[in-house]
């Protein structure tokens, strides 16, 4: 059966919008850019293969759809921008098979004016067609959350800006088989400010909470009880909570040197939220001091290494650095997570606990880094000799809080 959709890119952007695709009827090609970092499960490729998923046997499969969406990651570069080798690359394969009238939409996190001026281009050039007479052209942020249980493609607004208004309604045309309500913007550049601002919201707010964390340790005050406390607010405040570091897919832009000025609040949203791993790993060493015991030969176990609860996921992870920093103080650290059964750090396997129990209670420190469902927060806090709660999950006063 012929694809409808071609997903050329089947990480932490691509394969949440081939999922929803195959679950909304449409049959749809795979492409592999590179190595995934968010691979199917042998039950999710199951069901996906059922719905009409098939991943391509060859670029030339590509240019037998109606729509193509570029959904190529885009790491952070040398020069502080974001790494754009990916998505040149899937463009350039795209375009060597285009046909005209098909939709290419991008959805990669791209600083505005990167699908005209960047992405165009390629496109135009390796297929001789034009964007806006040959073909639609168009951006969509990306908003899949995985793990989100509340929020799915199917319920969540999804963003269009095209080139043109016609292009706009092709991509919109597509994407309302996906989800349930399509946002025009005003064009390319508008979709593409509409990530730029989600991205760098969550990672300031996640700034201000964080500095708050240490700002109310250092006043004697439960920083979870003032949030918890604050969100009873109906208007004018959005909660969010503090944490060891902010891991994920979607990085702070601040725009320096691409814009014809930068985001100052963004920069320092980074730099505050930089020095979390570093923050847990002075207050794990005073705790050590407090109880009689040094971080150099101390055994430390981290619970929790992914960057999001219940997921496999590590991209960014604040557990990669906080084990760094630990190991340079000279202790020694095992960890235990559900979802990773092996982990490195500084190219060395840091040992696994398997009885996770035992494994707290030897342990001179356990710390909380990520709040998987499966940890019984109180049995561990009775279990270990002294625990650091990086996520206020823990029942109060079982555990000495971030």
């Amino acid at each position: 059966m012929p694809a409808d959709l071609a997903v050329i890119g089947l990480g932490p952007y691509g394969l949440p919008l081939a999922q929803a695709a195959v679950l909304a009827g449409v049959p749809t090609l795979g492409y592999r850019t590179g190595p995934e970092t968010d691979p199917l499960t042998p039950s999710e490729l199951r069901r996906m293969l059922s719905g009409g998923f098939r991943t391509a046997a060859g670029p030339a499969e590509l240019g037998r759809v109606r729509t193509a969406v570029i959904c190529a990651p885009t790491a952070p570069g040398a020069d502080g921008g974001l790494d754009l080798t990916q998505v040149e690359a899937a463009a350039r394969t795209l375009a060597a098979h285009m046909r005209p009238h098909i939709t290419v939409v991008l959805e990669s996190p791209v600083r505005p004016g990167t699908t005209e001026d960047f992405l165009r281009p390629i496109l135009e050039h390796g297929s001789g067609l034009r964007a806006g007479r040959d073909f639609h052209l168009a951006y969509s942020p990306s908003r899949a959350d995985p793990g989100n249980r509340d929020f799915t493609p199917a319920n969540t607004p999804k963003v269009i800006g095209g080139l043109t208004p016609a292009c706009t309604e092709s991509a919109a045309a597509f994407y309302s088989r996906l989800t349930d309500k399509v946002v025009r913007a005003r064009g390319l550049r508008e979709a593409e400010t509409v990530q730029l601002l989600e991205a760098n919201f969550r990672h300031v707010n996640i700034a201000l909470v964080n500095e708050m964390a240490v700002l109310c340790h250092d006043l004697g005050v439960d920083v979870w009880d003032v949030i918890r406390c604050a969100e009873t607010k109906p208007f004018g405040f959005q909660a969010f909570r503090p944490g060891p570091g902010v891991g994920g897919h979607s990085v702070p832009q601040d725009l320096t040197g691409h814009a014809p000025r930068s985001l100052r609040m963004v920069e320092l949203a980074r730099q505050v939220n930089d020095q979390m791993p570093r923050y847990v790993v002075q207050r794990a060493a005073a705790l050590l001091n407090e109880h009689g015991k040094s971080a150099r030969g101390a055994r430390v176990l981290l619970l929790g290494v992914t960057y999001k609860p219940d997921l496999a996921d590590q991209q960014a992870t604040p557990a990669q650095e906080i084990a760094t920093r630990l190991m340079s103080l000279g202790a020694s650290v095992s960890y235990h997570d559900p979802h990773i059964p092996s982990w490195n750090v500084l190219g060395r396997p840091v040992p696994r606990a398997d009885s996770l129990y035992e494994a707290a209670a030897d342990a001179d420190l356990t710390i909380l880094l990520q709040q998987h469902r499966t940890y019984d927060l109180q049995g561990l806090s009775v279990k270990a000799q002294l625990m650091l709660d990086t996520r206020g999950a823990a029942p109060a006063g079982a555990a000495h809080r971030l």
